[in-house]
């Protein structure tokens, strides 16, 4: 069946252009193109959001005997979240009877879609602002982190979402996910090379080519590339779980303290690259670490588990509060509470025991998507 994403993705080809917009009939290709590169641009997620959106959406086919505990730890994240702002579930029909009865219904919303997995940040599309009142969502063309995954129903999300939140619907060029995306809302963005600049994304694609695409649809001035690593997680190694914006000029880096990790070198290799770069306004940063537990709860999820994501950095700052993983080290969890407390002054530090999320490669951040308030 033909959608208005296949319908704008061809008018976009047909017009040679990197980015348009579902703007209404009378708007030609060049003008959309334009009115993008001059006003909408992402916010800074520090800001005010209208609501975060989960997907209570994990199944057997993938998980296996994880799903329900995962489905729970998205249900429970839900409940946190709503004491402080509006949430919105999206869940598969046959589920929804569940997922209201998991999540509740205290300020929480629910939506029924088809839907492969959990990890909504990556595949909703991501949410931009004119600055005017008007709200646009940028369709990356998710395909399963490079086809590693069933992602037909998670590919047709982000029309979903434009449509269901009247938001202008903005078709890319290119492939990625939410999760390599971090911003500070001034024009200043961090990435990784090593899921955009990547073939099983964008073959063909120099990394000059991604970032005028990339600064054309989300109206950056300036991406600080980091390496990343490739072929060590499903992401390619999103840039939320290396370094974080808490407000503009400051930044979380990961730094991995466990010299056995795949990360401990890539982290300091980052690091150094954020000491030294400045944002699209020629300022030297203010960079904070943030190192993962070195210890974590013994259980199932954990255990012989080398796809456990134990990271703190990996956290979601919502309307007054900021929700963070808990993994059961005291030094670090306490270190983690304490950092964010002092860089997020007013917001309380929730923090949330996320195992069952966790051993599935990913966290907060993964499974949540913000919609700015304008």
């Amino acid at each position: 069946m033909s959608t208005r994403r296949d319908f704008i993705k061809q008018l976009t080809a047909a017009a040679g252009l990197g980015v348009v917009a579902s703007m209404g009939i009378g708007l030609s290709a060049p003008q959309v193109r334009a009115a993008l590169g001059n006003s909408w641009y992402m916010p800074d997620e520090n800001e005010l959001q209208e609501r975060i959106f989960l997907a209570f959406a994990a199944s057997a086919a993938t998980w296996e005997d994880w799903a329900a505990p995962v489905n729970d730890c998205i249900a429970l994240l839900a409940r946190t979240i709503a004491r402080y702002q509006p949430v919105t579930v999206l869940c598969r029909a046959n589920q929804l009877s569940l997922a209201r009865r998991k999540c509740g219904t205290t300020n929480i919303k629910f939506l029924t879609m088809p839907l492969n997995d959990i990890w909504v940040r990556d595949y909703g599309g991501t949410f931009v602002v004119d600055g005017q009142g008007g709200r646009g969502l940028v369709d990356f063309n998710f395909n399963g982190w490079g086809n590693k995954q069933a992602h037909a129903s998670d590919a047709q999300v982000a029309d979903a979402l434009s449509y269901e939140t009247s938001a202008t619907y903005v078709a890319s060029m290119l492939t990625g996910e939410g999760g390599g995306i971090e911003v500070d809302g001034h024009g200043t963005a961090i990435m990784t090379e090593s899921c955009w600049v990547n073939s099983n994304r964008n073959p063909g694609w120099t990394r000059a080519q991604i970032e005028a695409e990339l600064k054309a649809n989300l109206g950056l001035r300036k991406i600080i590339w980091l390496p990343g690593i490739k072929g060590k997680d499903i992401t390619d190694a999103h840039v939320d779980f290396y370094a974080r914006f808490a407000s503009r000029g400051v930044v979380i880096a990961n730094l991995d303290n466990d010299p056995k990790s795949y990360d401990y070198a890539v982290t300091r290799t980052h690091l150094e690259i954020l000491k030294n770069a400045t944002d699209a306004d020629g300022n030297k940063l203010a960079i904070h670490t943030l190192p993962p537990p070195l210890k974590k709860r013994s259980n199932v999820y954990t255990q012989n588990n080398p796809d456990f994501a134990a990271g703190y950095i990996n956290y979601l700052p919502i309307n007054g509060a900021v929700i963070v993983p808990q993994f059961g080290d005291t030094a670090a969890d306490t270190f983690a509470r304490d950092l964010l407390t002092r860089l997020y002054p007013g917001r309380a530090v929730v923090q949330v025991n996320i195992d069952p999320l966790a051993a599935g490669g990913g966290g907060i951040h993964c499974v949540s998507k913000n919609m700015p308030a304008v």
